[in-house]
């Protein structure tokens, strides 16, 4: 089945965006590479503010899906939080990772309404899966859940700056020595 021409522009300019900035890629540069007339890109997105919106929600959907996947791959809360860093580590150890997609567009795009609330959607929901895996221990989970976001959106932003991947791999390490401790903590106020 053929691909519809507004997911087709999307890939094409959320490729181009990723890569090489929102600011730096325009309008005929993405029409180029999607192989598509002017009319037809503006047909479907009305603005390149209409277009960074789309490839952010699209990218968004694409994320959420990966992080439900985890939640599907283990039932148990350290080995969910365990994981979600293990396949950020695999994404950063990539030549093309450039950190988190959101925080760089807001960083170039933080003008646009429409780029800052589907940024702040997804930060939200990065945050409500972690909520929910930590919703099934009797840690405070909101607390805990806020902890978890922050490391990994600190690991995002590291790994960003010093292109090192590893801090992935010791915001993991943070991340369960701090729902550990959270776990035996609550465990001593029960007992």
């Amino acid at each position: 089945m053929k691909e519809p021409i507004s997911d087709h522009i999307i890939r094409s300019a959320g490729t181009l965006f990723y890569r090489e900035g929102i600011r730096a890629v325009g309008i005929d540069r993405i029409i180029e590479e999607a192989n598509v007339a002017k009319a037809t890109l503006y047909r479907h997105f009305p603005s390149k503010d209409h277009l960074v919106a789309a490839y952010l929600k699209d990218r968004h959907e694409r994320v959420i899906r990966s992080l439900h996947e985890v939640l599907d791959a283990t039932e148990r809360p350290r080995d969910r939080i365990k994981l979600i860093f293990e396949r950020l580590h695999e994404k950063a150890d990539s030549p093309e990772f450039r950190g988190c997609a959101f925080a760089l567009a807001v960083a170039e795009h933080g003008d646009s309404e429409r780029v800052v609330a589907v940024a702040q959607t997804h930060k939200k929901s990065v945050g409500d899966i972690f909520r929910a895996i930590v919703s099934k221990t009797d840690v405070k989970t909101d607390q805990m859940a806020a902890h978890l976001s922050l490391l990994y959106e600190g690991a995002l932003a590291t790994v960003a700056v010093g292109r090192d991947p590893q801090a992935v791999l010791i915001a993991r390490d943070c991340a369960l020595l701090a729902f550990d401790a959270a776990v035996s903590s609550t465990q001593l106020l029960k007992a």
